[in-house]
């Protein structure tokens, strides 16, 4: 039976204290840890040789909605009825919402340092230790908002511009496409300033701290911000079902691209699952929206 993904701002108090206990069990197993480290070694940018599996690439969307289960399977390990809930930051979208609470994910970091001190996440309770060799830091570092160069959460109206667009993906299929639903919606975009970034980009630059980089899922929020992303998938998918995912046949070696961008029926390493099995998602999860 497919279980219920919930907007965090609907969890109730006992829901939010299962996630975050299953959250440090987690960490505390090591297994935690490991999922961020699959996520930074499958982190590679448009500049770099070899697959791009992760991110700037059609396969953006089915690699994280994958990513994803093996994150809230992983939980279930230690708890059956939790799930992983999702953040809508076009409505919850300054630092006073719910899940920037106490009683969830904590708040902001403190204007000296970063340091997230509120919440089971604060460094202080000694159980969310960071170890990545990026920001050489060993607490969780946010700065919402970025006060020192302030940026704002996308609105409706952005994600509309990404929501609108009935094309899945477009060559070079990396992060200089201008066409495309997927970069629309990742948020790789031309210009200086915040016009650079869109939509999930943009989400992440306003957190800040470790969620700037590769080493993003240190920070539980990134679970959620991606629930989100993976739900938008599947409103577009339901806005336009005559638009599949691309490309749909592997590119052949003479495309400059070939051997970095992954087909519909190619695997995304590291699994063998291909982006065709992570099309739908119904008979293992539903959003409550």
């Amino acid at each position: 039976m497919a279980h219920i993904r919930k907007n965090q701002r609907n969890l109730t108090g006992a829901e939010k204290k299962r996630f975050v206990a299953a959250l440090l069990e987690l960490k505390r197993r090591g297994v935690y840890d490991e999922l961020v480290r699959l996520h930074v070694r499958h982190y590679r940018a448009d500049g770099t040789g070899g697959l791009r599996t992760g991110h700037m690439a059609p396969s953006f969307l089915p690699w994280h909605r994958k990513y994803l289960l093996e994150f809230e399977r992983a939980l279930q390990v230690i708890d059956p009825a939790v799930t992983v809930p999702y953040w809508d930051w076009t409505t919850d979208n300054t630092p006073a919402a719910s899940l920037w609470s106490e009683d969830f994910l904590g708040g902001d970091g403190r204007r000296s340092d970063g340091q997230v001190t509120t919440g089971a996440f604060a460094y202080a309770t000694g159980n969310w230790t960071i170890d990545d060799g990026v920001l050489e830091r060993t607490y969780l570092v946010r700065a919402l908002g970025r006060p020192s160069s302030p940026i704002a959460l996308p609105t409706k109206d952005e994600l509309d511009w990404a929501m609108n667009e009935s094309l899945y993906d477009a060559a070079p299929w990396d992060s200089t496409v201008a066409r495309g639903f997927r970069n629309r919606l990742e948020g790789w975009a031309a210009g200086s300033g915040t016009a650079r970034w869109r939509n999930h980009n943009r989400v992440h630059r306003w957190i800040g701290g470790q969620m700037l980089g590769a080493a993003a899922p240190h920070d539980p929020v990134f679970w959620l911000h991606h629930a989100f992303v993976d739900l938008l998938w599947d409103r577009w998918q339901r806005k336009h079902p005559k638009s599949g995912y691309l490309p749909a046949r592997k590119l052949s070696a003479g495309d400059p691209q070939a051997g970095r961008a992954i087909a519909l029926d190619e695997p995304m390493p590291p699994w063998r699952t291909t982006p065709a099995e992570m099309l739908g998602h119904r008979s293992l999860y539903r959003y409550e929206t």
